[in-house]
C-alpha cells in the first residue's frame, strides 16, 4: 500500500515529531508508514486521516 503522508504532512505545517505525538505513536511509525515500511492498523490510518481532515483514501492507495 503506498501513501502521501509526508506531502500531507508537510503541508499541514507539521515535524513527524509533532504528528506522532498527536497521534500517540512513535517518530520512528511516522517514519516506517512514509517510507512504506508499515502498514498502519485501521485505526491507526482513520486517526491519520481525521487529524489531516481527509478520507483515508484521499491518503492511502493500494498498489
Amino acid at each position: 500500500m503506498k501513501n502521501n503522508i509526508k506531502r500531507l504532512r508537510k503541508e499541514a505545517g507539521m515535524r513527524q515529531e509533532d504528528m506522532a505525538a498527536l497521534l500517540g505513536v512513535s517518530r520512528q511509525t511516522i517514519i516506517a508508514i512514509e517510507n512504506d515500511k508499515y502498514n498502519p492498523t485501521l485505526e491507526l490510518a482513520m486517526k491519520i486521516a481525521r487529524l489531516l481532515k481527509l478520507k483515508v483514501e484521499d491518503i492511502f492507495m493500494l498498489e
